[in-house]
Parts: C-alpha cells; sequence; structure tokens
C-alpha cells in the first residue's frame, strides 16, 4: 500500500490538541510549552510530516517562487542563463520553476497558465520563434505580476529586459571577416521579428557599409537557425553564378550546418569559404575547424534578469518604469574564419 502523507491535522488528532498549537509548536512559538514542542516534534518525525512551505508562504502573501520560461534548454546557450538564474535566485530566498516553450507560442501561453497557476511571484521570459505578439503576457501584467524579458524580445516593445547588444556582435563578426580580406560575406539570419536575430542582421550591414562593400540580397538568407537551415544557405549560395567567400550565421547551430555541408561537397573552411557563428556552444570548440562565434555572457544575462526582477519587486508603489540591461558581446576568433 502507498502510504498516505500526514497532515498537521493527523497530528493534532493523534495528539489530542489543537491544530493551531501543533503549528506553532512546529514553528517553535515560545508561547508552546517546551514538553508540547518534544511531542509535537517526535510524532512528525514518527509519520514522516512534511511542512507544505509553499502554502505557508501563500497565506503571507509570498510563494517565493519565480518562473522562467525558455525556448529550449538543449544548447549551452540558455543552460548557462538558467545556472545564471539559480545562483542569484537561491541568494535571495527564491525556488526557481523552470518551464519550456519548445519555440511554440501555444505551449508558451500554456507555460504562462501553469505558473500563474503556482502563483509565482514574478516570470522571466525568453520568447519562442513562433511568437508574434504580446497578448498572452498581458494577464500576467494585469495581475502586476514583475515580467522580465531576456535575449529575445518582440520588436518595438517597451518591456523590462535584459538583452545582448547583438547588433554590436553582428558587426564585431562582419567587421573581423572583412579585415581578414573576404569581401563577399553572406549571412544567414533568423525570424526578423525577433530583435536578436534583427539586430545582428543590421551589424553586419553596418560593416558591410562601413568599409564601402555592396549589400547583396542573393547573399542573405533567412531561416530558422537550426542545422538543416545552415545546410539549405550553402546549398542556395553555392547556387549562384558568383558564391560569396565568408558566412556570418547569426547561429551556431546555422554555422555547424553550413561546415558540414561544404565539408561533403568537398570544400574547405576557411580556405574555400570562411564561416563565423554566434552563441558560442559548446560545440563550437570541437569541430574541425573551431568555429569563430560571439559569447553572449549567459550566465552575467540570467543574473541581470534576476537582479531586475528583484528591482521590480521592491518599487513599493508597483509602478516601475520599464528598463532595459545591454550587454556587451565577446568576438571569439577561432580558426574557421582566419585568412590562410
Amino acid at each position: 500500500m502507498a502510504r498516505t502523507k500526514a497532515s498537521i491535522t493527523d497530528l493534532a488528532q493523534q495528539l489530542g490538541i489543537s491544530v493551531s498549537t501543533v503549528s506553532r509548536a512546529l514553528s517553535n512559538h515560545p508561547s508552546i510549552s517546551d514538553a508540547t514542542k518534544q511531542r509535537v516534534w517526535k510524532l512528525a518525525k514518527e509519520l514522516h510530516y512534511q511542512p507544505n512551505h509553499l502554502a505557508a508562504g501563500l497565506r503571507k502573501g509570498r510563494s517565493k517562487l519565480l518562473g522562467v520560461i525558455v525556448p529550449h534548454i538543449d544548447g549551452h546557450f540558455f543552460t548557462l542563463v538558467v545556472k545564471g538564474i539559480e545562483t542569484v535566485a537561491t541568494k535571495a530566498g527564491f525556488n526557481v520553476l523552470i518551464c519550456q516553450s519548445n519555440e511554440d507560442v501555444a505551449h508558451e501561453r500554456q507555460n504562462i497558465e501553469t505558473l500563474l497557476g503556482a502563483q509565482v511571484e514574478g516570470i522571466l521570459v525568453s520568447l519562442s520563434r513562433t511568437t508574434r505578439d504580446f497578448r498572452h503576457f498581458e494577464k500576467v501584467q494585469r495581475q502586476q505580476i514583475p515580467l522580465v524579458f531576456f535575449d529575445r524580445v518582440l520588436d518595438g516593445l517597451d518591456v523590462s529586459a535584459v538583452v545582448l547588444d547583438d547588433r554590436a556582435g553582428g558587426y564585431q563578426s562582419t567587421k573581423h571577416l572583412i579585415q581578414q580580406g573576404y569581401r563577399r560575406i553572406a549571412h544567414f539570419g533568423g525570424p526578423q521579428h525577433l530583435n536578436i536575430y534583427k539586430d545582428r542582421r543590421q551589424g553586419y550591414l553596418d560593416a558591410l557599409r562601413e568599409h564601402d562593400l555592396p549589400v547583396e540580397e542573393d547573399l542573405i538568407h533567412i531561416g530558422n537557425m537550426k542545422m538543416e537551415d545552415g545546410a539549405a544557405g550553402i546549398a542556395h549560395l553555392l547556387s549562384l553564378p558568383n558564391p560569396p567567400d565568408a558566412v556570418f550565421s547569426a547561429s551556431d547551430f546555422a554555422a555547424v550546418g553550413a561546415l558540414q555541408a561544404l565539408k561533403q561537397r568537398g570544400l574547405r573552411v576557411p580556405q574555400d569559404m570562411a564561416l563565423a557563428g554566434f552563441s558560442n556552444e559548446t560545440f563550437t570548440s570541437l569541430t574541425e575547424p573551431m568555429l569563430t562565434t560571439i559569447d553572449q555572457r549567459c550566465e552575467q544575462m540570467g543574473q541581470a534578469a534576476v537582479r531586475l526582477f528583484l528591482e521590480i519587486l521592491a518599487e513599493p508603489s508597483g509602478d516601475f518604469s520599464p528598463r532595459r540591461v545591454v550587454l556587451r558581446p565577446d568576438l571569439l576568433v577561432r580558426d574557421s574564419s582566419q585568412a590562410v
């Protein structure tokens, strides 16, 4: 038989005292005698009683729960962001509930309902690739629950967020390729309604224009930033009468897909085509050649998101003006982009 969980009422009934007396004894209240406390603690141990801290917290108006929604946790980036979130949240006395949208806006809406049902005190979210409007987050705002976005934000939203300077990252990567002597530089971009991909593309364009290089639409391939998108992008580029000599990809996944596609065709990286990615995924230092990429300060992003949430929570009036924290990217130059 499955053991049923003992409740505070069970303790009170067996001891012949009130529920309130048991509750005060368990919390070591000074109004309860030591003898009664010993009796309560002894029986609680025998019955494997576990206090419901969530219920107790809710009675006080605090759940000490922080909800987090990420598109996925199967890569390096979001795993380290979550690590940063948990580090700061735990120090502040919060437990973290993590949900994955799996890049699906319908699943993201369900995540919101789940976290609201758990009565979280705040929600940190990085949008799914398919999210195109803000409506399902309005319920969070109506309930005056602090809401902080990180990494991915819908373009034009005036919300609290922690983001990387993705435009600077795109610029740094493209400028590096130009400095290596490459002149026909292609770009693999993601959905342009998301800030990260729009800004990385803009950084790419900034660098080309600064160095008086033409912007050729045939060299810009927009996809979903998966490995297969990188492979499809290479197929498209190699079909052109004048293929590029380098690619800046807004995702490491698309970059490694491009690397595999080039190798399958017998082409060398960087001798025949240079590659640069974005995000510093773990596999970028394991490929042959190792991939040049942009480090996004993952843990720092997660830590900053929690600190911003705590600032909002501490605002006595509840009237907190949206703030945006912008982190600087780091270019990590490796063999895939260095001219031979």
